[in-house]
């Protein structure tokens, strides 16, 4: 009896619990200018990334991300990438962070949560490890500079190239996805590239081989893609 009950508190605390760690999605919003600018920030094991841009249109204002470690009442954020300031690549600042329930203090910002890690399949940070070409597939060494990451919550993405050792940032896109029955769909709420894109929705199959996401299906322009993801390492 007595070990059934403390099983049963353990089963009504876990929600709580969970609901107190940072990992997922949140979003919060700002005017500039009479535009509502929307901020969507994902944390996924020990990386994260905002990508910013108008809620309205889905127009891109902004990323920054990197990797982030808790340090008592604070996170030290380590920034890989930044275009609103792209100098502070490759150093660290340590921000205060507080949640409440389903908000995130964070800084002198607040945040709504959108999700928890679920319920998607891929939540993590994966960096681009190979592509198939000619029916085979070709490794990518991800240690280099230079990376493709993808970075996934429970319901948000968003994908971004860069290169560490010249801060130089090639692009980004982002919006929302789900995962089922082995089919993994996008559906775009910002892109870097072209504005055009946003609103369109694309369609892969998936499916996750020793650790990795195997991804195939056609691109944004239409070209047949076959990738493989690989998730980093701390």
């Amino acid at each position: 009896m007595k070990k059934a009950l403390f099983t049963l508190l353990g089963l009504l605390c876990l929600p709580a619990i969970h609901a107190q760690s940072i990992q997922g999605a949140w979003t919060t919003t700002q005017s500039s200018n009479g535009i509502e600018i929307e901020h969507v920030l994902i944390f996924a094991g020990d990386y994260f990334s905002e990508g910013i841009f108008e809620k309205s249109t889905g127009k891109f204002s902004g990323t920054k991300g990197g990797s982030f470690k808790s340090n008592g009442d604070a996170l030290d954020l380590h920034y890989e990438y930044s275009t609103t300031d792209p100098e502070s690549v490759g150093t660290t600042n340590a921000v205060a962070f507080k949640i409440n329930g389903e908000a995130l203090e964070l800084g002198e910002w607040t945040w709504r949560r959108l999700d928890d890690g679920t319920p998607g399949d891929l939540h993590g940070a994966w960096l681009i490890s190979g592509r198939k070409r000619d029916g085979e597939i070709v490794k990518r060494d991800t240690s280099g500079p230079r990376k493709t990451m993808k970075i996934l919550s429970g319901t948000r993405f968003q994908w971004i190239a860069y290169n560490t050792e010249t801060k130089q940032f090639m692009g980004t896109g982002g919006g929302t996805y789900t995962t089922a029955d082995g089919k993994y769909t996008e559906n775009i709420g910002f892109f870097s590239r072209d504005d055009s894109r946003v609103g369109a929705g694309l369609q892969f199959d998936y499916e996750l081989k020793d650790g990795d996401w195997h991804h195939s299906g056609l691109s944004s322009k239409g070209d047949p893609i076959y990738e493989v993801w690989s998730l980093r390492n701390p």
